[in-house]
């Protein structure tokens, strides 16, 4: 891989965007979610003051299949499955619909405090503070964590969530709406993410320059043209220099 990095870096552009995904990029969704699961499970019941009948992993990935056959807006809006789950779980407790639509709202609320307990990746907010001095920066997620709830809002200068373009990457919403934003086109924007075919694929799709996240240390499978990558954000800034002279 590295001959093949070597022969393209003097075709590589001068960056002036970088874009990131978060989930997985930034920290690990993993751990963060269960957590909150768990957590929100057990706030809920003590509000209700009964059991709740979660059902196995399998049942809950089932129902919200069913959700998003029902209402096909569910697939890209994270937020308002959480509350369709919410309220089907629900449902067998609370018959009066004013006093359920208020805890489904308060049980999200409660729930979305939780999914952003994340603990940053050594070194995330240190290249993000060295970097938003140099580039315009911004997101690009398909999850609903906020970067201004997690203490980095002020270092990018846009956000997008797939309720905003209601599509998910790797579809090319995401980053059409970056590119409108900032007025910068593909060929001098970057984008960062671990997923090979949201990120990567959908990003080089469209002629955007990428990094592959890479902390599984997976193999690149799509194609016989490997994206350049890395594991540790300690290594960034110099693949950043290395492949684009910044």
């Amino acid at each position: 891989m590295r001959n093949h990095i070597r022969g393209q870096l003097k075709q590589m552009p001068k960056i002036e965007l970088i874009t990131f995904d978060l989930d997985d990029t930034f920290w690990d969704i993993k751990t963060v979610i269960i957590a909150a699961e768990k957590n929100y499970r057990h706030w809920l019941e003590l509000k209700v003051g009964q059991a709740i009948k979660w059902g196995t992993f399998e049942e809950f990935m089932r129902i919200r299949q069913t959700l998003i056959k029902e209402n096909s807006a569910l697939e890209y809006d994270l937020g308002l499955l959480r509350k369709e789950t919410i309220r089907h779980h629900l449902n067998p407790h609370i018959t009066n619909q004013n006093k359920l639509n208020l805890l489904v709202d308060e049980a999200y609320e409660f729930f979305l405090g939780e999914r952003h307990k994340v603990v940053f990746y050594e070194e995330v907010v240190e290249v993000l503070e060295d970097l938003s001095s140099q580039f315009m920066l911004g997101v690009l997620t398909n999850g609903n964590a906020d970067v201004n709830k997690l203490g980095i809002g002020n270092l990018f200068d846009f956000s997008i969530a797939s309720t905003d373009v209601m599509s998910n990457k790797p579809d090319p919403a995401h980053f059409v709406r970056a590119q409108e934003i900032s007025g910068i086109d593909f060929q001098r924007t970057l984008h960062i993410g671990d997923d090979a075919v949201n990120d990567i694929k959908g990003a080089r799709d469209l002629g955007i320059n990428t990094m592959w996240f890479n902390s599984k240390n997976l193999t690149w499978d799509i194609d016989d043209n490997p994206p350049i990558e890395f594991n540790h954000w300690s290594e960034f800034k110099n693949l950043l220099l290395l492949h684009h002279g910044k």
